[in-house]
């Protein structure tokens, strides 16, 4: 969001997920998880709830770092429980800096929270302009995709997690809804809920997204490949099964968010015409 308001020379540091635009990769990194994302869908979801269960933050900021950096703002976000920083430290933390920073909350659940978010980016920068002009461009393009959107709309469920099952909500259902599809599983502004598998097949999707929070497309599919319920592996066989990397394009609010109207605009409409698995 900063980079794309122009402020890309602004950022001082960044999160340990922070990688887009790429150069924000060799940045300072002042948050810090003890979950191993390299494990399964399944093991992580494990190591999380153990944490929390223990009182351990998820994600815990280099209290250090940060204030050997300075910074004059702290942009954060209350959305997600498991990918948020814990509750309030961003706030305490500032507080006690020898110069408190100002601290930026972003909490959009739907395409225009999101576009809100970067205009009060916008504002806390003093790149008000740009922002106002970044938001109003992509509810422009949102809007150019949903004019294109196929005759014949798909009924979707959008899938954020394997293992347990979770499907995905805030925005994404207005992205499906752009994209020229009718999100069965989720309403705009939802979070994102844990389901059964059977609740999930009785809706009856036409089509399937699997956009996994935090995996890029080939770990996706991996992920799909060794899910664990044979069941459920053979009943996404049966139907259209769209994977897309949910990391940069369903999960982060952001621009890209329109890209991944794009890419399941694209794929509504292939999927119109043929009934096998993508």
């Amino acid at each position: 969001m900063v980079a794309a308001i122009g402020g890309a020379g602004l950022l001082a540091a960044v999160s340990h997920e922070c990688d887009w635009p790429p150069d924000v990769r060799t940045l300072p990194r002042v948050t810090v998880t003890p979950i191993d994302a390299t494990q399964s869908s399944a093991a992580i979801d494990r190591a999380v709830r153990e944490a929390v269960a223990a009182g351990k933050a998820v994600i815990g900021i280099d209290a250090d770092l940060l204030a050997a950096i300075r910074p004059d703002l702290i942009i954060t976000q209350q959305l997600c429980d498991v990918c948020a920083v814990a509750d309030g430290e961003a706030v305490r933390l500032a507080r006690v800096m020898a110069e408190p920073p100002e601290v930026l909350v972003l909490s959009g659940t739907t395409l225009g929270g999101v576009w809100n978010d970067i205009r009060a980016i916008g504002r806390a920068i003093g790149r008000e302009g740009a922002a106002d002009a970044v938001a109003a461009e992509l509810d422009r393009r949102v809007r150019e995709l949903s004019s294109a959107a196929v005759a014949r709309r798909p009924r979707v469920v959008v899938i954020e997690w394997l293992d347990p099952l979770f499907l995905a909500g805030h925005w994404v259902p207005e992205m499906v809804a752009a994209a020229g599809g009718i999100d069965v599983g989720a309403q705009p502004g939802d979070h994102s809920t844990i389901r059964r598998w059977d609740d999930v097949m009785a809706l009856d999707p036409d089509a399937i997204v699997i956009a996994l929070c935090g995996f890029d497309e080939a770990r996706a599919r991996r992920e799909l490949d060794s899910l664990a319920d044979q069941r459920a592996r053979e009943w996404l066989r049966t139907r259209p099964t769209i994977v897309i990397d949910g990391n940069a394009y369903t999960s982060r609010p952001g621009p890209r968010l329109v890209e991944g109207i794009a890419l399941m605009a694209a794929a509504f409409r292939s999927t119109a015409t043929r009934s096998s698995p993508a």
